[in-house]
């Protein structure tokens, strides 16, 4: 493991003010996004999206790194260029997903383990050439009446774990995503002690599992009460709490840690992203954002499957990352009216 060099990597994903555009959408979830706007999703209408997301003017002003799909990392824009290279010489560090999902898991109903592990030696050997920085693993923690189970937490942390070697040996630098989900009637105070009881067996496993700490990036959940709880917190409530939470949990040799959006509102994810960062002098940790649909939305709904609408879905995408990297440095005004 060359720790001079993931060290490197992980500190310029969260330097600057910059986040992470999650692109890695499978190509079942790419479909419904695209169902969303009444657009077949085929091949070309993916790559299609995708392009014009990534030849966004200007993206790596506020954009790190993109996380992709292992059918993205492979493709090639409509002229040939490959989207690795659009990336790069933008400035932008490609990213892969490198988990294959979340299945059931076996004696725990209703709990999902995340799969991945068989052969991801080989894959990141792959992904490597084909000019990937970092990879991507995402755990899903549900809670619900009995959930999540000691079980299950464990299952998810161990497996972060052994994935987090593995690509830190192979040349990746991991980003650790063990993500709370917001689905449920829970509290904001049960949603902490989730996460925090989440974290701590996940820190414990990268231990005694040798990740560097300082060669890794964390993507967690927000501490937000579920979507379907009547009582829902105000942005500097949520803000502290998560802060309060990250505090107990995360060692502040880890480099960054970069928020996923979980299903909330690009104004909301901003805001709460602001917040924290308001807090700066508590914190030992950047604190950035590696979003999916709170940088994409917008711009989905523009492009609508019709490329003559490029340039226009193109500057929803640069004001939603404007919006994000203006709420790491503290400094988000809000929405316009």
């Amino acid at each position: 493991m060359n720790l001079d060099h993931l060290a490197a990597i992980a500190n310029a994903m969260v330097a600057d003010n910059k986040g992470l555009l999650a692109a890695d959408e499978s190509t079942g979830t790419i479909g419904k996004r695209l169902d969303s706007i009444s657009v077949k999703s085929t091949e070309d209408t993916r790559r299609d999206y995708r392009e014009m997301l990534f030849r966004a003017d200007g993206l790596g002003e506020y954009i790190s790194g993109v996380i992709l799909y292992d059918e993205t990392i492979r493709q090639n824009a409509a002229d040939g260029t490959s989207f690795t290279r659009i990336l790069e010489e933008k400035g932008i560090l490609p990213g892969i997903k490198v988990d294959t999902g979340a299945k059931a898991l076996a004696g725990a109903e209703d709990e999902k383990v995340t799969e991945g592990l068989d052969g991801l030696r080989d894959r990141v050997a792959d992904y490597v050439l084909l000019g990937a920085k970092f990879a991507k693993w995402r755990a899903v923690i549900a809670v619900g009446d009995g959930m999540p189970s000691m079980y299950c937490i464990n299952a998810n942390a161990h497996a972060l774990a052994r994935y987090a070697r593995i690509c830190q040996e192979g040349g990746l630098v991991p980003i650790v995503e063990p993500e709370v989900l917001m689905d449920g009637t829970h509290s904001l105070n049960r949603c902490a002690d989730v996460t925090e009881l989440t974290l701590q067996r996940v820190f414990a496993e990268l231990y005694d599992q040798g990740v560097a700490l300082e060669g890794m990036i964390l993507k967690p959940n927000m501490v937000i009460a579920g979507t379907d709880c009547a009582q829902q917190a105000d942005v500097k409530t949520v803000a502290a709490r998560t802060v309060e939470s990250l505090r107990r949990t995360v060692p502040a040799a880890v480099p960054g840690i970069m928020f996923l959006s979980g299903g909330q509102s690009e104004a909301d994810a901003s805001a709460h992203l602001n917040a924290m960062n308001a807090q700066k002098d508590r914190l030992p940790w950047a604190l950035s954002y590696s979003y999916g649909r709170a940088l994409q939305a917008s711009s989905l709904k523009v492009w609508g499957g019709d490329n003559s609408n490029n340039p226009a879905a193109q500057a929803q995408l640069l004001e939603r990352a404007r919006q994000n990297s203006a709420a790491c440095a503290a400094q988000y005004q809000g929405e316009a009216a």
